[in-house]
């Protein structure tokens, strides 16, 4: 009788004990194939660093972090049957995508409906985090970003006549949007805006017009594999005014493709290649160790919300995902991007980073901190 009783006493502390299993699974889709790999690479290691970290640390509840990795190759039509999937076959108790935002938009809404966590580690537009309650980003929406921009140009760097060329995409879309509905206030006239595919590589018609409106600025949204073209070809056509990216840019990638053009060229980002927080610093220096590259945005932001993920994860000491859910919206995590807290959105709340190119390298320009600029809308 009294082994009996001691028997079931030890089962009653094992099943009271929140349970996982051998290991921990979260969930990835990120592009490994197709225009996005170099941005998907990136994205990938820096999630991979961030588990690497945490098992390091004994993992979650004693469990290994086990990273379950599926290429989307930045399709719509390959993130939905991966969301399924993770979810169906993986059965992971959370994910994250590392890819971009017609992916993640169209992988949030299953994560959504199957009530598990995901995480827009930077997919930039507006409807992803709209998906639900389930879905947060730790990265900049594409209008904010577009409205620290505006800031830049208009009180930072005092330029008034400014030229938009536009990604006709989610992320360009959304920072032309957000850049529009601040312009104004920062006394700023948009001059023309130009419009360019993707596919685009040669810019001629628009670098002959731009030229012709002889602006003060130009704000031009682009990956580094489409603005590195773009910036090379305004600067041999004699365009000296500054040009404005955001966090497409930040990549080396950018600065060699550009080459001598890069120079001066400044971006909105997450990233400060100059910060003095530890954790920064140790991010940089660890993700160059691993990938044998140097840090970009993207990587930092992979980094970032695997972190979060397994912070808010640790918290839980549940595999409830509703109770992993409610982690993630108080999470309070000092991440190499800074410090993520979110809004009822699921919107993260943080200080834009502002690179500039010198003697080949991304370093520290300024910091953008104003609260009321840079809110996220909440519902």
């Amino acid at each position: 009788m009294t082994s009996k009783l001691a028997a079931l006493a030890i089962l009653g502390a094992v099943t009271a004990t929140p349970a996982w299993a051998d290991s921990v699974k979260i969930g990835m889709n990120v592009p490994q194939t197709g225009f996005a790999a170099a941005d998907g690479n990136s994205a990938l290691i820096g999630a991979q660093l961030a588990v690497e970290q945490a098992n390091a640390q004994g993992g979650i509840n004693g469990k290994q972090v086990e990273l379950v990795v599926y290429d989307d190759q930045a399709s719509p039509k390959e993130a939905v049957p991966i969301a399924n999937k993770l979810i169906e076959k993986d059965g992971v108790v959370a994910a994250v995508s590392g890819s971009y935002s017609g992916a993640t938009r169209a992988a949030a809404g299953i994560f959504q409906a199957a009530g598990v966590p995901y995480i827009s580690a930077y997919a930039i537009h507006p409807d992803i985090t709209r998906s639900g309650d389930y879905v947060f980003r730790t990265s900049f929406m594409g209008e904010v970003q577009g409205h620290a921009g505006a800031k830049l140009i208009g009180d930072t760097l005092g330029k008034k006549r400014v030229v938009l060329i536009t990604l006709k995409n989610d992320f360009g879309k959304s920072l032309a949007a957000g850049f529009k509905e601040k312009a104004a206030d920062f006394g700023i006239e948009i001059v023309n805006e130009y419009e360019y595919s993707i596919k685009d590589r040669q810019f001629g018609p628009i670098v002959s017009r731009v030229r012709a409106d002889n602006p003060d600025a130009i704000y031009a949204s682009g990956y580094f594999f489409t603005a590195g073209p773009l910036v090379s070809q305004l600067r041999a056509a004699g365009v000296e005014a500054p040009v404005i990216g955001q966090e497409g840019y930040d990549s080396q990638k950018f600065i060699e493709i550009a080459k001598d053009a890069a120079e001066g060229v400044i971006i909105t980002t997450s990233l400060d290649r100059d910060s003095k927080s530890e954790e920064t610093k140790s991010f940089i220096r660890e993700f160059q160790k691993k990938a044998g590259y140097e840090a970009d945005m993207v990587g930092a932001s992979g980094h970032t919300a695997v972190k979060v993920l397994i912070d808010a994860m640790r918290r839980a000491g549940t595999d409830d995902k509703a109770a992993i859910r409610d982690a993630i919206a108080s999470a309070k995590v000092t991440a190499s991007t800074g410090t993520i807290t979110f809004n009822k959105l699921g919107e993260v709340r943080k200080d834009v980073q502002v690179q500039i190119v010198k003697g080949g390298q991304w370093h520290h320009h300024s910091t953008i901190s104003d609260e009321k600029l840079l809110a996220p809308p909440a519902e």
